[in-house]
């Protein structure tokens, strides 16, 4: 169950996060609230259940799932945000658009991202992981394909802060690495899907040995997670068509930014030393 710090996020955003986890009869309550958010505050649970034509306990299961004590304590969430439109404003993008309604419309999606990741945030979870790389002996940082660009990204932040800090996307590295790394290290994983299966397998061996786990991932209950000391969720809308959408970058990269500008701040000397002395390695670089 997550964490009641999560409560602050959209159950919509909430339900997307979970969508592929939940059994087919709590998809289809999760489609009938996301279909008829509005009307679905005033029903009771017997409402719902009929509604999506399954029992008033697949209802319940569903809303302790997503981390309500109940459906009432659902159903006031989804009153408390039900103002709230995480659609775009400029509706969907279409193949007909002009450049400028084109860039409104993308503007306005990627705003709606980094609002939805935002409600994702658990405080707990960063401070909790900041902890462990600031004593941390050695991080390493993994992803495939276009989670692996937020990958070398994240290890430049963290080398500029002066980290013991190494990244890989070749499946092989990473699994070599894994094999090798142990208690006191820390394992960044970033998966949009959570079950890119060279991340994972690899992901659990480091896990095996004992190195500390941070996922980052779109859906809280995809197979990386299981191994995940602490668990770091994204929000983006992603077909298997557009894998590896800048949208998916975006909120991962809004994450990682949040996350290391933490840890920054909870060592301000050291990372200031760190930052002055990688700065002035490449000032000559510069015209």
């Amino acid at each position: 169950m997550m964490n009641r710090e999560n409560q602050k996020a959209s159950p919509l955003v909430m339900i997307k996060s979970i969508y592929i986890s939940l059994t087919k009869s709590e998809q289809k309550v999760a489609d009938v609230v996301k279909n008829k958010l509005a009307e679905s505050v005033y029903w009771s649970v017997s409402d719902l259940a009929e509604h999506a034509g399954v029992g008033e306990t697949t209802v319940i299961r569903f809303c302790r799932k997503l981390g309500y004590r109940g459906y009432q304590d659902f159903k006031l969430s989804v009153a408390q945000n039900a103002v709230e439109s995480i659609t775009n404003e400029y509706g969907e993008v279409q193949y007909t658009d002009s450049v400028d309604i084109l860039a409104k419309k993308v503007t306005s999606e990627n705003s709606n991202i980094l609002q939805n990741t935002l409600s994702l945030i658990q405080p707990g979870k960063i401070e909790q992981a900041t902890q462990e790389i600031m004593k941390a002996s050695k991080i390493f940082i993994f992803g495939v394909g276009a989670s692996g660009i937020m990958a070398q990204q994240a290890q430049y932040r963290f080398m500029r802060l002066g980290f013991n800090v190494h990244f890989a996307t070749d499946s092989h590295v990473i699994a070599m690495n894994c094999a090798l790394a142990k208690k006191g290290d820390v394992v960044i994983g970033l998966s949009t899907s959570g079950s890119t299966k060279d991340l994972v397998d690899a992901i659990k061996i480091a896990h095996q040995n004992g190195a500390y786990i941070v996922c980052i991932t779109n859906h809280m209950r995809s197979p990386i997670t299981k191994f995940g000391d602490v668990v770091l969720l994204t929000s983006a809308k992603e077909s298997p068509l557009h894998g590896g959408a800048f949208t998916s970058l975006i909120s991962q990269m809004h994450v990682l930014d949040i996350f290391t500008r933490y840890v920054e701040f909870q060592q301000k000397e050291l990372s200031l030393l760190a930052l002055q002395k990688t700065a002035k390695a490449v000032s000559d670089k510069l015209y």
